[in-house]
Formats: C-alpha cells, structure tokens, sequence
C-alpha cells in the first residue's frame, strides 16, 4: 500500500491503525508566546505532550492527525521533538487556518494584488506537501482550512481556493473546519468542487456540535467524510446527543463516510488550563476509545462498523489520490501549472 507522510517519516497506509482525525498537539501562536506568555516553558510542555500521547497510545490509538497550521501555531520543530518520543504516528497538516482575513505576509501578494504575482499559499502548500515544511524534511500530509459562521470572506474564500488547487496537484485529502450550525460545510463542498477536488477527498469537520441528521446526510450523500470530532467537549453540545447523532447515522448506513476524533489537545494558548478542567473536564484524547467505543458496542454496533470509521475511513482519506493521472507538474519558483 502507498506510505503516509508522518513527523518522523513514511509509514505503510496499512500500519496507520486506530486513527484520530483531527486533533492539536500545540497551538502556540509565537506573537503571543513571545509578548503576553513569558511562563511558557519548552522543554515541560514537550515533556507533557509526550505524557498524554503515550496514554493516548496505551488506550489504543496508533495514529492522530495534528491539523494545527499557520494561523494555529504551527511549529514543526516542536512536534518533531514529541514525535520522536512516542510510539505513535503524527501526520501534520498545510494550509491556513483564519476565519477572515489573510495574514499581511499574504495580503497584499498575489494575483491582482498591489503585488501582482502566481499565489504564494497554492505555492507554500505544495511544497509543505511535496518537499518539506519550513526548513526541515518533514512533509504534511493533508490540507486544512476554516470557514466559520463569519462565512465566506475574500481572505477565507482565497485561503480554501488555494488548498483546493494544492489538493487537486497533489492528490493530498482536505479537512475543513466548518460551523455546522451555519451549514458552512456545503459552502466548502462548493468552493473544493469548483476547483476540482472530488468530494470523497474531503473531510468536513465538527459536524459532531449538530443533531441535525439530515444536514450532515447531505454532507455524506455529497461523498465527504463527516467528521464527529468533539467528543467531550460537552459545553458545546453534550455527550448523549452526540453520540445520538452518531447512532443514527450508524443506523441509516454511514459508517463508512465517518469520522471520531476530539479536537483536543497537550497545550492551548486560547484556553485557561484551569478553566477547561471546569467547564470541559472531559475533553481529552481518551474519549474515542475510552468511552464512544465501548458504548457503541453496549449499543450492538459491530467491531467492523467502529473499525470502519477509527481505521478505514481514515486510511483511505490519508492515501494520496491520483489526480488528473499525476499529470501536472508545478515549478514552485514561478508558480505556473503545467
């Protein structure tokens, strides 16, 4: 089988085993960290990391999808360091994640723009992609991008464009993080199609923050993955009425176009730790396996069903396609598509 981009190298797509889908090791934004964060310590929040992704991996995953990106504090270095230390597989993601505007570095650069020039983020992504990200040979492993409920902005609308042309030379799948409750997804599934990404190649995340059934259906029927990946994150919608949503869907046949995941993570700038133990005391990287499983099977749901959603429909989505038969060919220096 191909192999799968990893921190710490290529892995056989048949060893990759219980995957979470979508998940955060660290999001640290660097401006933040070096002004308003003077406390942080590098070396105990590695250290902790590796802590709570060895329990994760005791509790049976084998795998997690890391999609914190540039706008999320992506530091590759920092993953590369807990990486190394764990029996576990992490599979960065590229793209950038904002809800409006473009970061200035992009803002003012590319087509039509004061600096008239091919895309720099279709440009960045692919290489992130292809070559290895930053300065290192670490290579992503997919794409990600947001569209929250301030919807569709030129800077979201140019960042998801770009993800979907780098998806498409790439063969690389697509996580969007979307606003169910604003139906963003559908907007993502158009946006990704217009610009030639098959919709069996995406993933629309937290659909799990929604009981409504028949939008996520349309989500599927479309053929994207759902992503139900806020387990325990019950402040946002508690854990008996997402586990009902994933019961029905079940029952109405989707299993092979599902997700579990947490959106968790070792360490965020965004949240007081103290906090989220209070109002989130559940939210964590065990509760797929420590919880939603074992419930599924109380339910009489089948262990092949479980493994379709925590091992197939991962892999399958992680394997790179082959779009437009390999064919295109990008020259990064200049941008052009040939």
């Amino acid at each position: 089988m191909d192999g799968i981009n990893t921190v710490t190298g290529p892995v056989p797509a048949d060893s990759l085993g219980t995957v979470l889908t979508h998940e955060h090791i660290f999001v640290v934004n660097e401006d933040h960290r070096l002004n308003f964060d003077p406390g942080w310590n590098e070396d105990d929040q590695v250290a902790k990391a590796v802590a709570l992704l060895d329990e994760a991996h005791r509790a049976g995953v084998d795998t997690l999808m890391d999609v914190s990106v540039a706008g999320l504090g992506r530091n590759v270095h920092r993953v590369a360091r807990v990486a190394e230390r764990v029996d576990l597989n992490i599979v960065v993601a590229t793209g950038l994640y904002t809800y409006h505007d473009l970061p200035f570095p992009f803002h003012y650069t590319g087509p039509g723009l004061g600096f008239d020039v091919p895309d720099p983020l279709e440009q960045r992504f692919i290489a992130d992609l292809t070559e290895g990200i930053g300065d290192t040979r670490v290579t992503a492993g997919f794409l990600y991008c947001a569209i929250e409920a301030e919807g569709l902005s030129e800077g979201v609308e140019r960042v998801m464009r770009a993800v979907g042309r780098a998806a498409v030379a790439t063969g690389a799948p697509v996580l969007v993080h979307t606003n169910p409750h604003t139906q963003s997804g559908l907007i993502a599934q158009r946006v990704l199609a217009e610009e030639g990404v098959d919709a069996t190649r995406v993933m629309i995340g937290h659909c799990g923050d929604t009981a409504d059934v028949d939008y996520l259906m349309r989500l599927a029927d479309a053929g994207s993955v759902i992503g139900l990946d806020r387990f325990g994150l019950d402040v946002l919608l508690p854990y008996e009425t997402r586990f009902a949503t994933l019961l029905e869907l079940l029952r109405r046949g989707y299993g092979d176009r599902i997700s579990l995941s947490q959106d968790a993570f070792c360490y965020s700038e965004w949240f007081d730790a103290d906090t989220m133990r209070e109002v989130a005391p559940d939210w964590n990287y065990l509760q797929i396996t420590g919880r939603v499983v074992p419930d599924l099977l109380h339910a009489g749901i089948e262990q092949g069903v479980i493994d379709q959603m925590l091992v197939e429909v991962p892999r399958r989505l992680l394997t790179r396609s082959c779009a437009d038969g390999g064919a295109r060919v990008y020259d990064l220096s200049h941008g052009d598509r040939r």
